[in-house]
């Protein structure tokens, strides 16, 4: 099935009404102070497996490269994601990723059920939702009060569903070739994490899962701006090593058949390395700096000050400064909105870019 065929007809549908815990994506930096926890009882009776689950990690990049949720995802990678899909994407997306809730509906996850590792079969089945099933479930998760960040997508549940699926589809497509080659860190992880539960060396794993999981005693803690504590019960531990950023963080403590969290994969670096050194023989660079270069290649949508500073790991203050000079150029232009500034490229910015990417 061909997802990018389909998108601008689903976005133009979408957009004519725009104005359980399910599964939790957690922002790097933020509620760090507040955690959920987990207890998992002894840990010689935890029943442990590790599954290469491709539609956690198409979550936390979603939410990294569309949601405004900071994962750690390389900028490059970053680029490419947005490129992918077609502008209006994170319009679509913003119910799921508002600040002010953290949480995706279960329904809309491609991770269920988890063993399933075909993300080409979660994704088909994700596009046929039913729209009653969806509205059911928000009601239920907001306890019977939706909040209005969601009323577009309960106007329209149908054209949402659609339009989410196919950013997903868009998203995985694009990103698809990187998960093959992680196929060795994910395989090395198996292993790893099987030796540790034979060799009761469990809890040195658990104290190693990336820099947002902590675990003391019997307990793991979670970062959650709305922390819950949960008991595992007879339920297994299933450990998801995400393919995405260094500050990964994705989870679900409320099924009945498993408890599961997501934790950047071990190795995940050697992944950029033939990358950014591909990047820096990049001709775009040579001729208008690695800065000025990543804010054009970033513009592939209009964007922010803020959040070209926060895509480039930099101030405002330097991607104003910076942006003034393009602009100078010719290569962008700055609209005030409110108390924004958003930035586009120039057709002359954009032929650039074309020209010296090739």
């Amino acid at each position: 099935m061909s997802w990018s065929a389909s998108l601008p007809r689903l976005f133009e549908t979408f957009a004519q009404t725009r104005a359980s815990q399910g599964v939790v994506i957690r922002q790097r930096g933020v509620f760090m102070d507040r955690f959920s926890e987990l207890c998992l009882g002894p840990l010689e009776t935890v029943p442990v497996s590790v599954v290469a689950q491709p539609g956690v990690t198409l979550m936390s990049l979603v939410a990294d490269a569309l949601g405004g949720r900071s994962q750690g995802v390389h900028p490059i990678w970053r680029r490419a994601l947005r490129s992918a899909v077609p502008e209006g994407a994170e319009a679509v997306l913003r119910p799921l990723f508002a600040r002010e809730y953290s949480m995706v509906p279960d329904c809309l996850t491609p991770t269920a059920p988890l063993w399933e590792i075909d993300l080409s079969v979660q994704l088909d089945r994700l596009a046929e939702i039913p729209p009653h099933l969806l509205l059911q479930e928000l009601e239920t998760d907001f306890g019977g009060t939706v909040p209005r960040q969601w009323q577009s997508v309960v106007d329209r549940p149908k054209a949402f569903i659609h339009a989410y699926a196919a950013i997903l589809g868009a998203v995985w497509e694009a990103f698809g070739p990187i998960w093959a080659r992680a196929g060795s860190l994910l395989a090395r992880e198996t292993e790893r994490v099987g030796v540790a539960v034979v060799s009761n060396a469990l809890p040195l794993v658990l104290a190693g899962l990336g820099p947002k999981i902590r675990f003391a005693g019997q307990t793991v803690y979670v970062p959650d701006p709305h922390p819950e504590t949960f008991e595992r019960g007879a339920r297994r531990v299933v450990l998801v090593p995400i393919v995405s950023g260094n500050g990964a963080s994705v989870f679900s403590f409320d099924r009945s058949d498993a408890v599961w969290f997501g934790y950047p994969v071990p190795g995940l670096n050697t992944l950029w390395t033939a990358q950014q050194a591909t990047a820096e023989r990049d001709p775009l660079r040579l001729v208008v700096g690695s800065l000025r270069a990543g804010i054009l290649r970033e513009l592939v949508r209009p964007c922010t000050m803020g959040s070209l500073a926060s895509a480039l790991n930099c101030t405002p203050a330097t991607v104003t400064y910076h942006c003034g000079q393009l602009e100078a150029a010719g290569l962008l232009t700055r609209e005030r909105r409110g108390q924004r500034v958003v930035a586009r490229r120039t057709a002359s910015g954009a032929a650039l870019v074309t020209l010296l990417s090739g």
